[in-house]
């Protein structure tokens, strides 16, 4: 059996992941930094409780992705900062079409909360669909169709955004 890492590698190998989720989904560093603490905290107080070092990814993913759901729903969907203006945590800046991908972070930022969670669950964290599920506590089928819903709507923005510039181009 896996050895359970101590708080501080845990802390280390996982701190930019829990940020950078929670500032995705909140559009706000300070609550990100808050959630992050408070995710971590919770952490090492159920350490112990934990099943192993796979598990940990996985609890943390799940904690976070919860807090910031509670965050969205105190602050009934209020706007925080543009994800734009807020450098990206852990990730570096390979991609071939700056401007490309500035547009889809802005797109994905102008979606509804929940819509921004699962493509930030699926698509920056790199989740499986049975781990969105496990994580969100929902049946797979719930992760394929919420993920469908929030694909269509940024496909629909792109179609506008694609015709807003023809038209100028004309």
């Amino acid at each position: 059996m896996d050895r359970t890492p101590d708080f501080a590698e845990i802390v280390r190998e996982h701190q930019a992941m829990v940020y950078s989720l929670a500032l995705h989904a909140l559009r706000d560093s300070a609550a990100a930094e808050d959630i992050t603490q408070d995710v971590f905290l919770a952490l090492h107080q159920n350490l112990g409780r934990l099943e192993g070092p796979s598990h940990i990814r996985h609890w943390l993913a799940r904690v976070t992705s919860h807090r910031c759901i509670d965050e969205i729903r105190k602050r009934g969907y209020r706007r925080g900062p543009a994800l734009e203006e807020v450098s990206e945590p852990g990730r570096s800046d390979t991609d071939r079409d700056p401007l490309l991908r500035q547009r889809l972070r802005q797109m994905v930022a102008a979606l509804p909360a929940p819509a921004r969670l699962m493509i930030l669950l699926r698509y920056q964290e790199e989740m499986e669909l049975a781990e969105i599920a496990r994580v969100l506590d929902v049946p797979v089928q719930t992760v394929k169709s919420r993920l469908h819903r929030a694909l269509g709507l940024l496909r629909e923005k792109m179609g506008r955004q694609r015709a807003a510039v023809t038209e100028a181009r004309s």
